[in-house]
């Protein structure tokens, strides 16, 4: 309910929805919450709104620096240039302790960083599998007996912790390709010289140095075609938690042209600890002409790189410093933040103070450069008078006549 704050201006009250959290899956389930309201009796013509946003901050050693922050915005609605594949969806839900905060008073996080490999990985492994058998009786239905397999995915992004994973992760669908080959030719072609592995289970092969290294090799030519260019934000801005996957998509955006992009089908791998896991695709639309939505989107995100070039560079030290002191004013009452305005991007949200029952403000730097004496604090009066929603009313498409998908775009 915070983000309501910022509809009391145009006192539009009827606005459905609520947080949704499961470690870094609770943007992917916002998500399909919000698909699956447009698709629904109960959709009244408006667009749906997901925000994905998280901070990963982690205790000192080797986790800290893949730990970053973000947020990531959606709308979804009709006629999208990114719209999901009905039916093409595989989900693996399972439970473990791979990574969970069980100390309320820390932002820190316990991981067992094995276990936490594995569900991964395994996940993976299951929702690849649904998803194929999903695909093809898809294929079959339609007179089709093609087989499946990683080419045809134009791109794929996946849930990033960190950057190895990534590739480690693509390399590990091209295994399940090849165990899944009825007669894979290991002479010519991406599956040359891996025939030693033709009878490995894959279940015992999460920490198998030998396969790992063999397919990430043989996978290499793909990740560079299909995903390097989705880790654009991950390489700069590590782990993001629930919006990381959505981050690896506006950098596909980013990174490509209208052209590049249009008719392409997306998969995306979503995985958040504890754990639970989906892989799904879109299909972006064949119109990139100027002016189209697939136009606009990508031009909304073509100053991505320049955003994150214009960043502050800090040293390490100066990083541990202001985690020490988060560290130490994490539960505080009756505090103001430290910190200079001027050194957050113009319309950035921020906190200014906690008050001594916890309660949270927050101001935003103005969009242009004068900054004002004092900032201008968000509104949090609850007496704002209740005006209806003015959004237009669009006929429910029936589902008979809603085409392959519902659609979202970022």
């Amino acid at each position: 309910t915070v983000l309501m704050q910022l509809f009391e201006d145009s006192g539009n009250t009827d606005v459905e929805g609520i947080d949704t959290t499961n470690a870094c899956y609770g943007g992917t389930a916002a998500l399909f919450n919000a698909v699956n309201w447009v698709e629904s009796s109960s959709w009244d013509g408006r667009y749906a709104l997901v925000v994905a946003g998280d901070i990963a901050v982690y205790a000192t050693g080797s986790a800290r620096p893949t730990g970053g922050a973000g947020a990531v915005a959606m709308l979804v609605g009709p006629n999208a240039p990114f719209a999901f594949e009905r039916g093409l969806r595989g989900t693996h839900m399972q439970h473990a302790y791979d990574f969970y905060k069980p100390d309320m008073v820390s932002e820190y996080p316990v991981v067992d960083g094995k276990l936490s490999i594995e569900c991964y990985l395994s996940a993976l492994d299951r929702c690849y599998s649904v998803y194929r058998n999903k695909i093809h009786a898809q294929w079959q239905r339609e007179g089709s007996e093609k087989h499946f397999s990683l080419e045809d995915f134009g791109f794929l992004v996946f849930h990033s912790p960190y950057c190895k994973l990534v590739q480690k992760s693509l390399a590990r669908l091209m295994l399940n390709d090849f165990l899944n080959h009825p007669s894979p030719n290991t002479e010519t072609g991406p599956f040359m010289g891996l025939d030693a592995f033709r009878d490995v289970k894959p279940e015992e092969t999460y920490f198998d140095r030998d396969v790992e290294k063999a397919f990430m090799k043989a996978s290499a030519e793909l990740f560079e075609k299909k995903t390097k260019s989705s880790l654009l934000i991950s390489n700069q801005n590590g782990n993001m938690y629930t919006p990381s996957v959505y981050g690896c998509l506006a950098s596909i955006i980013a990174e490509h042209t209208p052209s590049e992009l249009a008719g392409q089908r997306v998969g995306v791998f979503s995985y958040g600890s504890g754990f639970a896991a989906t892989l799904y695709s879109l299909r972006i639309t064949q119109d990139h002409t100027p002016g189209s939505s697939l136009d606009k989107l990508v031009s909304s995100l073509s100053d991505l790189r320049l955003r994150l070039d214009s960043r502050t560079k800090v040293s390490p030290a100066v990083f541990s410093e202001r985690m020490k002191l988060r560290e130490e004013t994490h539960h505080l009452a009756s505090y103001i933040p430290q910190g200079s305005v001027e050194d957050l991007f113009p319309g950035t949200w921020y906190l200014t103070r906690v008050d001594d029952k916890h309660r949270r403000e927050y101001a935003c730097r103005p969009l242009d450069d004068d900054l004002p004496a004092e900032p201008e604090h968000i509104r949090s009066s609850a007496a704002a008078e209740h005006i209806p929603s003015p959004a237009k009313k669009m006929p429910r498409i029936p589902a008979a006549m809603a085409g392959p998908e519902a659609t979202s775009s970022n």
